[in-house]
């Protein structure tokens, strides 16, 4: 669990089905990262991919004498934002609104797929697009637009830290295969990633590595998704 509370910056790196959700085996199954991410003076944060147990992450929030303002969602999947997955009902940003009333931030070609899988209407979601920044107290997050996973899939970078959702994992990257995926697009969007400095932390959406997170040198050293030298042969290893 990565826990900053350095100078201004809070930012919580917790793991579904140990951090919490602990009773939850689908949890603990998927894996999945929530981040938490604020300003440790004005107390105010926002988390990224709330699902499994709100209940849990407000109770954290609230343990760190923080208070929520925001919801970042990196893309639509159940196991991001709630919704039904494989049968299951899983707990979401539907769920979180019913305990406190805040805006739930996405990309805005990802709207449309955020209404179907959480039933919420689009004027409860605040739609962005790549580039636009929030201030959470006096932290800085940018909206990075990261196509390919989901056509509205997002990562966001605060400080020298990139929360990166499903596009970009320490060994691998998100899946093309599912409603809205497109190779192509994520080639693009992997380009982008690693041309922002060696030195940016990625914090991805899965624990799929036994790290939890590692510089992006270092990712684009050791991740086969880089391997490939141009986009022919990454859709050619890596397409559908």
């Amino acid at each position: 669990m990565i826990k900053t509370t350095t100078d201004r910056l809070y930012f919580r790196q917790l793991l579904s089905g140990r951090d919490f959700a602990r009773n939850d085996q689908v949890a603990a199954q998927m894996v999945n990262f929530v981040y938490l991410i604020g300003d440790r003076e004005s107390r105010e944060c926002v988390v990224v991919d709330p699902a499994y147990a709100v209940s849990d992450l407000l109770q954290i929030i609230a343990a760190d004498e923080m208070k929520l303002t925001g919801v970042l969602a990196t893309h639509y999947h159940p196991d991001h934002v709630g919704g039904s997955m494989m049968g299951m009902k899983i707990q979401g940003v539907a769920d979180l609104l019913e305990q406190t009333q805040v805006p739930i931030h996405v990309n805005r070609q990802e709207t449309k797929w955020v209404t179907r899988t959480t039933g919420l209407a689009e004027n409860e979601l605040v739609e962005h697009d790549g580039g636009d920044k929030i201030s959470v107290g006096d932290v800085s997050i940018t909206f990075v637009h990261t196509p390919g996973h989901t056509p509205g899939s997002q990562c966001f970078l605060v400080q020298q830290r990139l929360v990166a959702g499903d596009t970009l994992f320490l060994d691998g990257c998100g899946r093309t295969d599912l409603p809205g995926g497109n190779p192509s697009e994520l080639y693009q969007s992997l380009q982008t990633l690693a041309a922002m400095p060696a030195d940016t932390i990625v914090c991805p959406g899965h624990q799929y590595s036994a790290l939890s997170s590692a510089n992006m040198g270092d990712v684009i050293d050791t991740n086969h998704v880089f391997r490939p030298n141009s986009q022919q042969q990454w859709l050619e290893w890596f397409g559908n």
